[in-house]
């Protein structure tokens, strides 16, 4: 089995309960519509399940407001190096030494180590690059604007196709130009440190999951507050 196939099975493993727990229309009876969501971006969950960092979710239902260079870049800092992406790192570290990628990194702690340095420094450089660098450059903007209401099914495609398209400075959709450059960027810079994989093959396939990370990241965004609200009514009736 591929290493495409099993990261693919892993995504829906994990962006299933999600989209099971949103099956509740957003103006249910029983559901107020968003309104909990209708408040300054920057008053959204900076973490959703009190852990995965949620800096760059920015309500899109409120007028567009363009953000600075310099923030682009806080939020890409605060994106790479938040307290969870070390754990995230130390997991895809476990899945390459179970596949025994890059084999001249060897086997045992050492080569777990290199492996957990060279994960991270993925994240790390691929969010600096699509979502601080790249935006600063081309005057695009990197958060993620949530939709927040319609159907399940329309809502998880706004999510998963945010990867392609994304908000200028003047508020304006376009091309998501940042986040396949930016990207596409990290995965050419990987090659300085991967001696094993640096074939035009590979480096696809880097860029492929490095966009099926953040498609499902997207997807977190749009659907964490549903599930939290949820927990909530949830807690309230017991």
């Amino acid at each position: 089995m591929s290493r495409k196939i099993r990261f693919a099975g892993f995504l829906s493993i994990v962006l299933c309960p999600f989209i099971l727990c949103a099956q509740q229309p957003a103006h249910d009876a029983g559901v107020q519509p968003d309104t909990a969501d209708k408040k300054p971006a920057e008053s959204l969950d900076k973490r959703a399940f009190g852990v995965l960092p949620n800096y760059r979710t920015a309500d899109g239902n409120l007028p567009f407001q363009p953000i600075t260079a310099k923030y682009k870049l806080t939020i890409a800092l605060k994106d790479s190096f938040d307290g969870p992406l070390y754990v995230i790192g130390g997991i895809f570290a476990g899945i390459y030494q179970l596949e025994n990628q890059n084999p001249s990194f060897g086997q045992g702690l050492k080569g777990y180590a290199h492996r957990y340095v060279t994960s991270f420094a993925d994240q790390s450089i691929g969010n600096m690059m699509a979502e601080g660098v790249m935006p600063s450059l081309l005057h695009q903007d990197p958060r993620y604007f949530r939709r927040g209401s319609g159907t399940t099914k329309s809502r998880l495609g706004y999510a998963l196709t945010r990867i392609f398209v994304c908000k200028n400075d003047k508020g304006n959709w376009t091309f998501n130009t940042s986040e396949l450059l930016g990207n596409a960027t990290g995965a050419a810079i990987s090659n300085a440190y991967y001696p094993d994989t640096r074939t035009v093959h590979d480096n696809v396939e880097k860029l492929g999951i490095q966009l099926a990370t953040d498609a499902m990241s997207q997807v977190l965004k749009e659907f964490w507050p549903d599930v939290k609200r949820k927990l909530k009514k949830r807690k309230k009736e017991q």
